[in-house]
């Protein structure tokens, strides 16, 4: 029993970083109705310049302090987000307001390689570090219950509790606050946001930020865990299950959808995989996608879309 626990653990922690990359793409198609594909090099960016200013600002200004430092590097790269923010809408979305979804689409890969070479070539291509103090040493709780207690990775576990953080607010501001409203009605439909006073771009901008702002947190986690380097943005691809099975409208399901991905490729890894000859953790993910898509296209938490003609 303990050591189920400590894998169902280790699963739901995964899963809550699984779910805050997949937040990005969540955000992106509730305010222009389309999928995101530039989300994996929005994090990969966002945590090249963190590392970059976090090590170049001490040096200028003769800092010593690594707290300083690591502030300093998330303020610097939060404003280059924005600015990403900023450019998309102004030369990128701005120009294909109506446009088909597949126009939009393609434009985002294009951002994709953009981002891809505009990071390398401005902070390098290097594996850089990021050390934001998270404890590394492992945790050991329920001894008393079980023989040898649950061993837990502190670092998983502050970092599923900052990414719990942030989706949980996230949640709160699309629900609650009146941009969260705008933000839906701009998904809904353009012309109708444009029709009542809902300034488009403007919008674009916020949640294009807002999504730079959770690819940052996303970057800074896993940059902490396993370096920045250019395969980090293929993290992204483990969200692409995520939203499917939770709905490509749905915070909350991308919340639930990134729990059970977590928990069900690690319990599938440990209990299953020795059956299969392992591996299971790599396609378990995409193969329940495709169940999702096959009875519930929607997803978990998705809205259906009924077409009358």
């Amino acid at each position: 029993m303990g050591f189920f626990l400590e894998t169902l653990f280790g699963g739901l922690m995964a899963g809550m970083l699984y779910a805050l990359v997949a937040l990005g793409f969540v955000l992106i198609f509730k305010a222009s109705g389309v999928f995101n594909f530039a989300q994996g090099a929005m994090v990969l960016f966002a945590a090249l310049a963190m590392a970059r200013f976090a090590e170049w600002v001490p040096a200028w200004l003769g800092l010593e302090s690594k707290l300083v430092a690591n502030l300093l590097g998330f303020g610097l790269a939060m404003v280059c987000m924005v600015g990403v923010a900023w450019v998309i809408e102004r030369f990128v979305l701005g120009k294909l307001v109506n446009q088909e979804g597949i126009t939009l689409l393609m434009a985002t890969l294009g951002i994709t390689y953009f981002l891809d070479g505009f990071g390398q070539t401005v902070f390098g291509s290097d594996i850089y570090k990021i050390d934001i103090g998270m404890p590394k040493d492992p945790l050991f709780i329920l001894e008393s219950t079980f023989e040898g207690g649950i061993l837990l990775s502190q670092e998983d576990l502050i970092a599923a509790l900052i990414a719990a953080a942030l989706v949980a607010t996230l949640a709160l501001f699309f629900q609650y606050t009146a941009t969260g409203r705008a933000l839906r009605a701009v998904a809904d439909d353009h012309q109708a946001a444009q029709s009542i006073g809902i300034p488009l771009s403007r919008i674009w901008v916020i949640v294009w930020s807002v999504a730079g702002f959770a690819a940052l947190v996303a970057g800074m986690i896993w940059g902490s865990k396993l370096g920045v380097q250019f395969s980090l943005s293929q993290v992204a691809l483990k969200a692409l299950p995520v939203v499917i099975l939770g709905g490509l409208t749905s915070v909350p399901g991308a919340i639930i959808g990134g729990l059970i991905i977590g928990v069900g490729e690690k319990l599938s890894e440990v209990y299953i995989g020795p059956m299969l000859g392992g591996g299971i953790e790599i396609w378990f993910a995409y193969v329940l996608a495709l169940g999702f898509l096959l009875v519930r296209p929607q997803g978990l938490f998705g809205e259906k879309i009924i077409d009358r003609v």
